[in-house]
């Protein structure tokens, strides 16, 4: 499939622009002038000022000897600038790659897009009619390149489509300006007589370029296509990116599930036969008022599945308000990692952090809860035990040393040890009693004692005496008396953690 481009002219965009605003000013010959040099210029002018004889750059006082009575509103300095930006990202819900092309116009590269509205004709005659509908008098044109669609936007027909591979012959009845040529280029072209593009498009390129400059051949040869013309969108396309357009707006939830379910299908067959899985997504609905509603969803590692994204998708999918209807529905994935076929045998693994379904949980999770209520612990290269812990800076961040397995240790460590009051037959045995919180434990089972040294680089506290011990009621306990004993001063106890 070929190139195809749309060439959109806004021939009176800030003047339509100001009667969106001021409806009034519809039925009176308007114009934007700006001072220079002690003079207010015009710099835009709607239809009935046109049809008055006033034109872009006559000064208001002549134009006020012509037609006297039209309104004059200051310009703003970057308004069409600003105002085909946002035409621009209007206009992504036709195509993805959409350019600025100052100073009235836009370009759409629609390859491959306009199949979805039904063909070329519906494809441009629905993009002029939305623009109409927004209050836009525009003309447009598609074509196989971008100069002869911004060729025949400007100087053939309101809405015209050129049928692939016939862009030279429409050409051909145009006049030289429609090439975007400089203003002396086509003052030489004229002089000589040569007022429509058929009279030298024939010539030989040395002789075009030794009277008129490469300008003019460069010109000719995108307009036909023999060199390339390339565009830049005002937004990344992304590589990975689906869009599905509907005939009628939808506003049923169920629309929009279907919607989405279609778009996952599409996207992850794509990807899984890239071998690629998506780590990032974003579901982008636009509505027939302009406005965009979008959510978006990350995983823990690459997936394709349909079925996990949906759900992950469908914890969002209430903060979509369709209003009036959403007419394009579009799902991109930004990040995108690879993902062997050799990962779809962990679902009949053992287990353990290798497990899809591990982290298709830990997915649904961060949509519920976000992605801090989820958190990985592995071992620190410490002694103290509340420093032997580390949260993970993600969840598949590998471990640099080994837990300790060598001695038990409780399922609930507490992060500050607490004092407890503590009676020992023997200050180096095993408590008989203590007291945490108010209440009296008696020790019937003790094993200990494990000694920790402090850490010699930090220097802070003496070394621990660690006992597990079990009370009446069969609960355990790891406690520690911190330093040694000596009978000239007091020791202190404290419990540190609880077994299950």
């Amino acid at each position: 499939m070929g190139k195809r481009f749309v060439s959109i002219w806004f021939r009176y965009l800030a003047t339509d622009w100001l009667t969106i605003r001021q409806p009034e000013l519809s039925r009176r010959a308007v114009v934007l002038g700006t001072p220079s040099h002690g003079q207010m210029i015009i710099t835009a002018a709607n239809r009935l000022a046109e049809m008055q004889g006033i034109y872009t750059g006559m000064t208001v006082a002549d134009a006020r000897a012509i037609f006297p009575a039209f309104q004059v509103v200051d310009d703003q300095q970057g308004l069409t600038d600003k105002l085909l930006h946002r035409l621009a990202e209007w206009c992504i819900r036709f195509t993805p790659s959409v350019a600025v092309d100052l100073p009235d116009g836009l370009i759409l590269d629609v390859s491959g897009c306009a199949h979805l509205w039904g063909g070329d004709h519906p494809y441009t005659s629905t993009i002029v009619k939305r623009l109409n509908e927004r209050g836009y008098q525009v003309r447009a044109a598609m074509a196989d390149t971008i100069g002869a669609a911004w060729a025949v936007a400007r100087f053939g027909q309101e809405i015209f489509v050129i049928d692939q591979g016939k862009h030279p012959e429409a050409l051909l009845s145009l006049p030289p300006t429609a090439l975007r040529l400089e203003e002396d280029t086509i003052m030489r072209l004229e002089k000589l007589g040569l007022r429509q593009i058929s009279q030298f498009l024939s010539l030989p390129s040395t002789a075009l370029r030794r009277r008129f400059g490469q300008s003019l051949v460069q010109r000719l040869k995108q307009a036909i296509g023999q060199e390339e013309e390339i565009i830049s969108p005002i937004q990344p396309v992304e590589p990975y990116q689906e869009r599905l357009p509907s005939m009628e707006p939808i506003v049923t939830a169920t629309g929009i599930e279907i919607a989405l379910k279609i778009l996952l299908e599409s996207l992850c067959y794509r990807l899984q036969q890239l071998e690629k899985g998506l780590r990032k997504a974003v579901f982008t609905c636009y509505r027939v008022d302009g406005k965009i509603e979008q959510v978006q969803i990350g995983t823990n590692q690459p997936s394709h599945s349909v079925s996990h994204l949906f759900k992950l998708f469908e914890n969002k999918l209430n903060t979509i308000a369709p209003d009036l209807g959403i007419e394009l529905f579009v799902l991109e994935a930004p990040q995108v990692e690879d993902h062997a076929p050799l990962q779809e045998k962990l679902w009949e693994g053992n287990g353990g952090l290798n497990d899809i379904r591990l982290w298709e949980l830990t997915d649904n999770l961060a949509i519920k809860f976000g992605p801090k209520a989820i958190r990985r612990y592995l071992p620190d290269q410490h002694y103290w035990p509340e420093r032997s812990i580390k949260v993970a800076a993600s969840l598949d961040e590998k471990s640099t040393t080994n837990w300790k397995t060598d001695r038990p240790r409780p399922m609930q460590l507490l992060g500050i040890p607490e004092r407890i009051e503590v009676t020992a037959p023997i200050p180096d045995y095993p408590p008989m009693l203590f007291r945490h919180k108010g209440q009296l434990h008696k020790v019937i089972k003790a094993d200990g004692p494990e000694r920790i040294e402090q850490e010699w680089w930090l220097q802070q506290g003496e070394h621990r005496d660690y006992y597990s011990v079990e009370d009446e009621e069969g609960c355990r306990y790891w406690l520690f008396r911190s330093g040694h004993y000596t009978a000239d001063r007091s020791y202190q106890w404290f419990i540190h953690g609880f077994f299950a």
